[in-house]
């Protein structure tokens, strides 16, 4: 599978939403319950994504088909983190047709590539509990638990994790 990664675009938003949507069907469903799962795929919504703020560094992963997979990067966490980090990795979803095979990787090292550069010195994220032992691989440790609250009062654990670059 060729993949080649660039930078997002509006016209992406909507490949974006069924590639988180359908990653959360499939490689959540083993540390989350039904209801959960169901919460966290109501909250996907085109407005979450920041493609063209100028504060995120935003990446697409594609084949000569269709996106695989996507990621974005502030070089300033925000303030939800109970950690000390100067930058955040604010969502990454990878289509389940293409996990294990180099997508995360690649567009994680992309993005922390991006951080460096941008003079980043640690990097902040709050992982689902089925991608924790990607972001341990790739250096990242757990800092400890918080969890993603949603409209309905659905709670979903995640670790919250740290690198520094």
């Amino acid at each position: 599978m060729t993949v080649r990664l660039r930078d997002a675009t509006p016209a992406d938003v909507d490949r974006l939403c069924e590639v988180n949507r359908v990653a959360i069907e499939t490689l959540g469903t083993e540390p989350y319950d039904e209801h959960q799962i169901a919460a966290w795929k109501r909250g996907v919504d085109p407005e979450l994504y920041p493609i063209e703020a100028a504060e995120t560094h935003f990446l697409v992963a594609e084949t000569d088909e269709r996106v695989v997979g996507f990621g974005w990067m502030k070089p300033e966490a925000d303030e939800y983190f109970t950690i000390d980090v100067s930058g955040e990795i604010t969502g990454m979803y990878v289509h389940p047709t293409a996990a294990r095979n180099g997508v995360g990787t690649r567009l994680l090292g992309e993005l922390e590539r991006a951080a460096r550069d941008r003079s980043v010195e640690s990097l902040g994220l709050w992982a689902s509990l089925n991608a924790v032992s990607f972001y341990r691989k790739h250096g990242y440790e757990t800092m400890g638990e918080q969890a993603l609250e949603y409209d309905d009062g659905t709670e979903l654990p995640v670790e919250e994790m740290r690198k520094v670059l």
